[in-house]
C-alpha cells in the first residue's frame, strides 16, 4: 500500500521531467542540423573557388616630378675658440673672454639669439711620448657658435670677427632657404600635374579610363645648394672677408608616385 502510494506521488513529476528532457533533445537536434548544414554550405563554396584566382584590381602607376628654384636667403657659418690649460677653470675663463666679445659684436650687428647656437666641450688633452707614455697636457675647452646670417651684406663683417679677437675656429659658408615650405607646395602641385598628364596619356594608349585614385606617395629630392662667392681683399691684403657674396639658388624638388584604378572603355 505504501509503495503504490509512493509511485502514484512521483508519477506526475517524473512525466513532466521526461517531457522537458525530450524538448531539450529536440532543440539540440535542430541546432545540430543547422550547424551541419552551414558547414556543408561553406565547404561547397570553398570548393567552388578552388583553382580560381581572386578578382584583381586593375590599376596603373605613374611617377610625377616637380621642381621649383628658390633663392638662398640665409648664410650659415661657425666661429669658435679652442684653448688648453692645466687649470680647467682658467681654460674656461680664457675661452669665455674671447667668445663673449665675438657674441657681443654679433648682437651689435643685429644677429638675434635665435640665430646663434652654441656647442661647448671640455676634455683632457694628452701628450704621448715613448719615454713617459701618456702625459696630461691640460684641459682643452672648445666653444663654437653656429651663426645664421639673414642679411647677406653682413657676411664680411661676421667672418672678420674670427681674426679680430683671436678665435681659432672658423668654417666656410653654406647657403640655404629659410622657409622652403611654400616652394615645396608649388613643387608638389607641379609633380601632381605631371603625374596626371602621364596617367591620361598612358590610359589613352591602353584603351582604358581612369576611375579613382588608389594610392599616393611622395618624397623630396636631394639637391645640393648652388651658390657663388666673389671675393676682393683690401689693397694691403688685410682681413675683412669677401667684399661681395651671392647666395645663389637651390632646387626644391618633389617626386610623387600615384596609382589609379582603371576600367575598360
Amino acid at each position: 500500500m505504501t509503495t503504490a502510494q509512493g509511485n502514484k506521488e512521483c508519477w506526475h513529476p517524473c512525466r513532466f521531467g521526461k517531457k522537458i528532457l525530450l524538448t531539450l533533445l529536440g532543440v539540440l537536434l535542430v541546432y545540430s542540423v543547422f550547424y551541419v548544414g552551414t558547414l556543408i554550405r561553406n565547404n561547397i563554396k570553398k570548393y567552388d573557388f578552388i583553382g580560381r584566382a581572386d578578382k584583381l584590381e586593375r590599376t596603373i602607376t605613374v611617377n610625377g616630378f616637380g621642381k621649383v628654384v628658390g633663392n638662398n636667403d640665409i648664410a650659415v657659418t661657425t666661429i669658435g675658440h679652442s684653448n688648453t690649460d692645466k687649470d680647467v677653470a682658467k681654460a674656461q675663463v680664457d675661452n669665455k673672454k674671447v667668445m663673449d666679445k665675438v657674441e657681443a659684436d654679433l648682437k651689435a650687428m643685429g644677429i638675434e639669439d635665435k640665430d646663434l647656437q652654441t656647442n661647448y666641450s671640455i676634455f683632457p688633452d694628452y701628450n704621448y711620448t715613448q719615454d713617459k707614455g701618456q702625459e696630461l697636457k691640460g684641459y682643452r675647452v672648445t666653444n663654437t657658435l653656429t651663426i645664421k646670417i639673414r642679411d647677406l651684406k653682413k657676411i664680411s663683417d661676421v667672418l672678420g670677427l674670427a681674426g679680430k679677437y683671436g678665435a681659432t675656429e672658423v668654417s666656410g659658408l653654406s647657403f640655404t632657404i629659410d622657409d622652403p615650405e611654400n616652394l615645396k607646395l608649388e613643387a608638389r602641385d607641379k609633380a601632381l600635374a605631371d603625374a596626371k598628364v602621364k596617367a591620361r596619356k598612358l590610359a589613352d594608349s591602353l584603351g582604358v579610363r581612369l576611375v579613382a585614385l588608389v594610392s599616393y606617395n611622395e618624397y623630396e629630392g636631394s639637391v645640393p645648394d648652388y651658390y657663388s662667392m666673389r671675393m676682393s681683399m683690401g689693397a694691403e691684403g688685410g682681413g675683412g672677408g669677401p667684399a661681395y657674396v651671392s647666395g645663389g639658388s637651390k632646387d626644391v624638388t618633389v617626386n610623387v608616385n600615384v596609382t589609379y584604378e582603371i576600367l575598360s572603355r
